[in-house]
């Protein structure tokens, strides 16, 4: 049986990982898809409303499962034996992260893969922060998120339902 994860922080959830959670679950026999629990950035929504916000996102995928973690991903990864790290890549800014990250990570655990998924075109240009700027200027991102992370959203920022 093959195990991957997936990290993030995932501050919100977006229909872009969601796009690359679909696609790994078809590829592994189970996908964890782990949360960060303190990332050096701020967040909006507390680690357990994240996890809660994916837990709920994925349902729908019989061989996912949601997790938080902290420490090094390939910590996490080899704690719950997974030997594939999945990323997801939206334009060459984020092959140069993820490629400095995948080269630390290989050092730390040469027993650990990353696969790394082209992003779909419809979701290349969102990001969580980009997403967030939208939704507190008052943007309708309702077709970028599931229905309940723009419920999420727009209670955080004191905004009426749409």
């Amino acid at each position: 049986m093959t195990s991957a994860i997936y990290p993030g922080s995932f501050d919100p959830v977006t229909n872009g990982h969601l796009d690359i959670a679909n696609r790994a679950a078809a590829l592994f026999d189970e996908l964890i898809i782990c949360v960060y629990d303190v990332p050096l950035k701020s967040l909006m929504f507390s680690t357990r409303e994240r996890v809660d916000l994916m837990k709920k996102s994925v349902t729908h995928i019989p061989n996912v499962r949601v997790e938080p973690y902290t420490g090094l991903t390939v910590t996490f990864a080899q704690k719950v034996n997974a030997r594939v790290l999945v990323r997801g890549l939206r334009m060459s800014s984020d092959f140069e992260r993820e490629f400095e990250m995948a080269l630390m990570n290989k050092k730390l655990a040469p027993d650990i893969e990353l696969v790394c998924f082209m992003t779909s075109l419809e979701y290349q240009f969102i990001s969580s922060s980009l997403l967030k700027e939208a939704c507190q200027l008052g943007g309708d991102i309702s077709n970028l998120v599931p229905k309940h992370v723009a419920v999420a959203l727009a209670e955080k920022f004191g905004l009426p339902q749409k």
